[in-house]
Order: structure tokens, then C-alpha cells, then sequence
């Protein structure tokens, strides 16, 4: 062992040695060089909020720009763009989230969608039984959820009906369960928390929900391309996720929305547009919705924006998404005993759950300073993000970050906690 001025940081050689095997040992290890930027010293702990870009993604927006708009310009509607939602979403619903074809499309984004589905699992719920006026939501969720839950409430005349929870956790199965009745129309849960990172039992949960007579929306922005997710398995209604965090869809990328194929023909989207007509270019005096997931659609398909996430379906279907979530815990797992060891001294505290098995990809940190070391760090090309209340959240996307990138930020951090307090 090697230390350095006793006012200093510790080094410790052994955390060194245990990244440079775990890099060595790791089966994925070779997919971090297809990333941009990873030959860089640049320490990314965001990629829970917007994904490395692959350097396949380069090439294809390029050929996108120059080939098919530029060469084909209108005729790509009619040669490829018009099926682009259905297909992506196809390769969303089996790589990503364990649905059969037919039942995911990318649209809007992540707010468009979640009011469109949320709105229309309400109104199909309502219909069926005017007593169930409630919705369901927990009051850690994110605040798109949780803002989007009270406008629709207001608007169709319900309530919500909210669940509190540890802000280091989520929502358990004893909270749903005291939190559904005969007047619960829908739940709207987070696969991963946000804030903590806690990962709900989805199959539970979704059941409590059903035996309470309820529809079930989940979120899952921060579990697509993460962890692994069973939409059909587990008996879900309707889903909606975020592409360009775990899937590198880019900036802003168009989200992804599921519907079980037994309630596509009960849900009404309140945003009737000309994409989701049974004839699209019938221009017909009145709207009569397609069937099967173009119904979901308003607007015209967001293209560019859909280009990118390709490629990483792509590979996750190349590794598997177990490999993945394996290569996940490991690096959470190498994170938190960093942590404790070189931040716990300081006062740091982990404010996500220890349990891997409750745990999706991302680990927040804890400490009053956390705000400033943030803005310090970026300043140094260590890239976490803030999170009230005093939270640091380390994003670590599985195909793109090291162990020994995981350590050089983490030290980082320590550094940085050490000047802010």
C-alpha cells in the first residue's frame, strides 16, 4: 500500500487492482470501445439520464442525411420511414422489455405518452365501472408522473390518491396494497425510482393492482435496456419508457409506448390525430381509429429521432439483456464499496438500496454538499447529476462504463466532498 500526504486522500492500491480485474474479467468489456468519447479520461456517471452515443450512430445519422433524405427525400415515407415506429418498436418490445410483437410503437415523447395512456386507461376503467375515480401514484414518482396524474385528475373529474414512500426506496407491496380499493381506476408506478434507484417487484405489484380491480401503468425510463423487464410475463397493461438514456437514442429521442394486445381495442387516446387512422391518407370527413398500436399515434413519426436507439437494440440483442444486468450489478455493487470505504468517513451516505436485487443501475450519494461537489465535478470533466435532497446520482450504463472509470469518479467525488465541506 502507497499513501500520499496525510491530509490527503488515502490511495489505496487494492480498489486500483480490483477494477483493473474486474475490466479484465468483463465479458462486455470490448463493446465500451464502440461508444464516443470512451477513449477519453472523461468520468460519465449521467448515463441514467442521456446515454454515450454509439460511434455506429455517427455513421448512420450521416448516411440518413445524405442517402435516404437527401437521395430519396418524400418517396422514404412510402419505401421504409412509415413502418419505422412499428419496427422499432418490435425491437424495443424484444430486446428491451419482453413483449411479442405487435404491442410496442415509438411516438411522442415520454410526457405525450404517458398522458395519452394514463388518460385513456382512465377513461376505459371509468367506463366499465363509474365508481373508480381514483389514480394511484406515489408521491416520490417522477414529477412528470406525479403533474401529469393531477392534470388528468382534474380533467375527467377524479382524485388522486397518493402513496408515500422512503425517499431511499419505492413503493412496496404493503403500500399498493393498503393504497387500492373497488374506487382505484389506475396505478401509475416507476420501474426504477428516479431519485434512489429502488426496483420495484413489477410482477407483484402489477398483480395487487389487478386483484384490486385496477389498470396498471408503468414507467420505465430508468429500466429499458437496464434491467431486464418482462411486460408480457408479468401481466402488464400499458407501459411507457424514454429512449435516450439506457437505449442511446440521443437528445430528446421519441419515447416507446406498450399496450397489451387484450386492451388495444378498449383504450380511446384523447389526442386524435391523422397517424393513428385506420386509413391515413383517406383524409376522411371523420376519425375511426386504426386497429392494433397505430391507434397510439397522433402526429407524423419523429424519424431522426429514431434513428440512433437502432443500434443499441441492436447490440442489446447481440449480449442479451441478462448480460447486462449482470455487468449492472457488478458495477453498482463495486460502487458502493468504493463508496464506503473512501466516502462513509466523510460523511456520505448511500441513499439507494444495498440489496442489488432492489437496485436498478444507477446509485445515488448523499451529503449536504452534494449540489456544489456536483458543479465542481463538472468543471473537472466528471459527470454526475444532482438530485434533491443532497443527492449525487452515479449513472452507470453497463455497455459503456468501466470499473476503472467507475473508480476514477468516485475518487473524484471524495476529492470534491473534501473541498466542499
Amino acid at each position: 500500500m502507497t499513501t500520499t500526504d496525510p491530509a490527503e486522500s488515502v490511495v489505496t492500491e487494492p480498489l486500483e487492482d480490483e477494477a483493473s480485474i474486474l475490466d479484465s474479467s468483463d465479458p462486455l468489456r470490448s463493446h465500451r470501445d464502440a461508444f464516443v468519447g470512451a477513449e477519453t479520461s472523461l468520468v460519465y456517471f449521467d448515463g441514467n439520464s442521456l446515454g454515450r452515443p454509439l460511434r455506429a450512430s455517427v455513421e448512420r445519422l450521416a448516411a440518413f442525411a445524405r442517402d435516404e433524405w437527401g437521395g430519396r427525400l418524400i418517396r422514404g415515407w412510402d419505401e421504409s420511414w412509415m413502418q419505422l415506429p412499428f419496427e422499432i418498436g418490435d425491437a424495443v418490445g424484444r430486446t428491451a422489455i419482453g413483449a411479442a410483437p405487435g404491442q410496442t410503437v415509438i411516438g411522442d415523447s415520454t410526457t405525450v405518452l404517458l398522458y395519452k395512456l394514463v388518460r385513456a386507461a382512465f377513461d376505459a376503467a371509468v367506463a366499465a365501472d363509474p365508481a373508480r375515480v381514483e389514480i394511484v401514484v406515489d408521491r416520490d414518482n417522477f414529477p412528470t408522473d406525479r403533474y401529469l396524474v393531477e392534470g388528468i385528475a382534474a380533467e375527467r373529474g377524479g382524485r388522486v390518491r397518493w402513496v408515500d414512500v422512503d425517499l431511499a426506496g419505492g413503493v412496496s407491496a404493503s403500500a399498493l396494497s393498503e393504497a387500492v380499493g373497488p374506487e382505484t381506476a389506475v396505478v401509475l408506478l416507476s420501474h426504477v425510482a428516479y431519485r434512489s434507484g429502488y426496483l420495484t417487484d413489477a410482477a407483484t405489484l402489477t398483480r395487487i393492482a389487478h386483484d384490486a380491480g385496477a389498470l396498471i401503468v408503468w414507467d420505465l425510463c430508468h429500466s429499458a435496456g437496464s434491467v431486464p423487464v418482462e411486460a408480457d410475463a408479468w401481466d402488464f397493461d400499458v407501459a411507457v419508457g424514454c429512449t435516450y438514456k439506457y437505449l442511446n437514442g440521443g437528445p430528446g429521442s421519441p419515447a416507446f409506448a406498450y399496450v397489451a394486445s387484450r386492451l388495444q381495442d378498449r383504450l380511446a387516446q384523447p389526442i386524435q390525430g391523422w397517424m393513428g387512422t385506420a386509413d391515413v391518407f383517406a383524409m376522411g370527413p371523420s376519425y375511426r381509429p386504426a386497429d392494433g398500436m397505430r391507434r397510439f399515434l397522433s402526429g407524423t413519426p419523429p424519424i431522426v429521432g429514431m434513428l440512433a436507439m437502432q443500434d443499441t437494440l441492436a447490440l442489446l440483442e447481440e449480449v442479451g439483456i441478462d448480460a447486462v444486468r449482470a455487468k449492472s450489478i457488478a458495477l453498482t455493487e463495486f460502487a458502493v464499496r468504493v463508496a464506503d470505504q473512501l466516502l462513509a468517513p466523510l460523511g456520505v451516505t448511500v441513499a439507494s438500496p444495498r440489496d442489488p436485487a432492489e437496485r436498478g443501475g444507477h446509485v445515488t450519494l448523499s451529503h449536504p454538499s452534494m449540489r456544489r461537489v456536483t458543479a465542481r465535478l463538472w468543471t473537472q470533466d466528471v459527470i454526475p447529476d444532482y438530485r434533491d435532497p443532497g443527492g449525487l446520482r452515479i449513472g452507470l450504463s453497463p455497455l459503456s462504463t468501466s470499473f476503472a472509470e467507475t473508480l476514477a469518479g468516485l475518487r473524484a467525488v471524495e476529492a470534491a466532498v473534501r473541498a466542499e465541506s
